[in-house]
Order: structure tokens, then sequence, then C-alpha cells
């Protein structure tokens, strides 16, 4: 039994541990792309996560397996977090045929339908409509699973923000949106972007509950996350999340980051959600340090092993070129 940690019935000593080092390996995922996109190994763009682990690790570990998901293009813990096999990632990043999307959707496109991952998508907002698409046809064909929709603050100024949260709201649909607001919408802040305190305060103009947690706190967002997915599950509709996180790495790999200072990065690395896990598991007597350290490792050589297998793998042919793509 959990003596001082509230978390959901379904969450174990051991969930919390393969939590702790699920953390570590998107960190380490993230930032073994950084180091191959610079030496322009890897082609595209992309977006990291680093920073933002217990939005995606605290959130997804309120779900069940029949649930789903829908991404953004800053992906890639997400995925990790909804059981994707990080060699898959690596491949697909790589361009390789044994990717997830056999090398042709890369980091802004990556899916996992098998897992209940819809997809992480290149538009800012695009899915969010496409979370409601899918909890609709939850509703309709009474399948019983909830769609986690993740979105940034920039997404919350589109109109598909405000047009799905409307349908979702009128229809009743199992559907949670998640918005990581990680202060930044690519060079501009939040607070420049929108005149509203909290993002989460627009919940009330679509009549369903908004709710603001600590986004650096993997325990907190899970419990708010599964009361929200067990409230659409039950068929009460929809709710609003917005976590307060912040990404350390630019908006993507070309942003040198001149809109914020190195001051303000220091004091919210100080605050590492995956340090403050760790320091709880320690008091709670679920680990000890050298264990703590152990996962750490143990999730850096995944990240490793998943390099080789992306190096090992082949290189799509000329002849698929016009595979899986439409006429």
């Amino acid at each position: 039994m959990l003596k001082t940690i509230k978390v959901p019935s379904h969450i174990t000593e051991e969930k919390l541990v393969s939590l702790y080092k699920e953390m570590w390996l998107i960190r380490y995922f993230d930032e073994k792309v950084d180091q191959f996109f610079a030496k322009g190994m890897i082609h595209g763009t992309t977006h990291l996560c680093v920073g933002q682990e217990p939005s995606a690790a605290g959130a997804i570990a309120a779900l069940k397996d029949i649930d789903k998901i829908t991404s953004t293009h800053r992906g890639h813990g997400h995925c990790i977090s909804k059981g994707a096999n990080v060699n898959g990632m690596m491949a697909e990043l790589f361009g390789r045929v044994d990717g997830y999307c056999k090398g042709k959707g890369g980091s802004i496109h990556i899916a996992d339908l098998e897992k209940g991952n819809l997809g992480a998508n290149g538009i800012v907002g695009g899915g969010i409509p496409i979370a409601v698409g899918a909890a609709l046809t939850s509703k309709m064909k009474k399948e019983g699973y909830v769609v986690l929709c993740f979105f940034g603050d920039g997404a919350s100024n589109e109109g598909s923000f405000h047009e799905s949260l409307n349908l979702a709201s009128i229809w009743d649909l199992p559907v949670v949106f998640i918005c990581e607001n990680n202060q930044y919408g690519m060079s501009g802040s939040v607070k420049e972007m929108t005149r509203v305190e909290n993002i989460a305060d627009r919940a009330v103009s679509y009549g369903m509950p908004g709710k603001v947690v600590d986004g650096l706190d993997a325990i907190e967002i899970m419990n708010t996350v599964y009361d929200a997915v067990e409230r659409a599950r039950q068929g009460h509709g929809p709710t609003l999340i917005e976590a307060k996180t912040y990404r350390w790495k630019g908006h993507s790999k070309s942003d040198a980051k001149k809109y914020r200072t190195r001051e303000e990065e220091e004091e919210w690395r100080k605050k590492d959600g995956i340090k403050r896990f760790r320091d709880l598991l320690i008091e709670e007597g679920i680990f000890t340090e050298e264990k703590a350290k152990q996962l750490q490792e143990e999730a850096k050589q995944e990240v490793e092993d998943a390099v080789k297998f992306a190096e090992n793998s082949p290189q799509p042919s000329i002849e698929s070129l016009l595979e899986d793509v439409y006429a």
C-alpha cells in the first residue's frame, strides 16, 4: 500500500517505478534525436519535449489500454507513454523501412494505431478535431474508449480548438482535452498571445469543467486526467485540462531561443519533474537512490540500442516511393 501518494486504484508501486524509467526514456530519446539532427543525420524537422516528460507520462498512465490519444508536432513523449517501441520510433526518424510509418512519416507524423496512438500532427491544432471524431465513433458504436487529446498553448487560438470543444460539449463526447502550456508558441510568449490568465478558463465558454495542473507533477496530472477520463467514460462529456510546463529546448531544431532569458530557463530546470518524481518515490520507500540510477541507465541503454537498430534498418527502395500515398 502507498503511504502518502494518492493515485488511481489501478496504479501500483510497480507502475510508478516504470513511469520513472519511462520519463527518462522520453528524455534520452529526444536528447539523442537532438544530437543526430545537429549532425545532419536525421532530416526534416523535429520538436523536442525535453522538460515536459511528466505531462505525457502522468496523463497517459491514467488511461486504459482501449483508450486512444491524438498527439502534436511535439509528440515523441506521448508516443512512448502510449507504449510505442523506441526501436520503431528511431527507425522512423532515420527514414528506414522498420520505422512505424516505414520511414515516410518522420518526427511529426508518427503513429501507432495498434497502441491507440492516432498520430502526431504537423498542423497546429490538427489533432483536436481528429480526437473529437474518434470520440464520436466511440459513442455512436458504444465502443467504450475515451480519447485523450494533446495540444499546445498555441493551438488554443486556432479555430479547430473552439469548434472541436463546442461539438464535444454539445454531444457529450468521451474526450479529454489536455493543453500542454509550455509558455511559448513558437517564438511568442503565451502572455502576448492570449488575454485570459489560464487557457483552462476557456472551458466555461463550452459548458465543460476546466482544470489547471502543475505540468511538472506527474501524480497531480495522473489524478486529474483519471477523474476527467472516468467522467467522460460515464457519459458526462469532455473536460479541458491545462498542464503548466516548460520546454528546455527551442521550438524546433532551428530555434536559437532569443526570446527568453538564460535565467528563466535555469529557474524552470530547477523544477525538473523527473527529479521531483524520483525524490517522491524515494521518500515513499518505493525504491532507493541506487535503484533510481539503475533505471535511468537502463533507459539510456534502450535509446542507444534503438539507434543501432535504426542504423541497421534498410533504406527504402526507390520502387516504394509511391506506396502508401494517395494518388
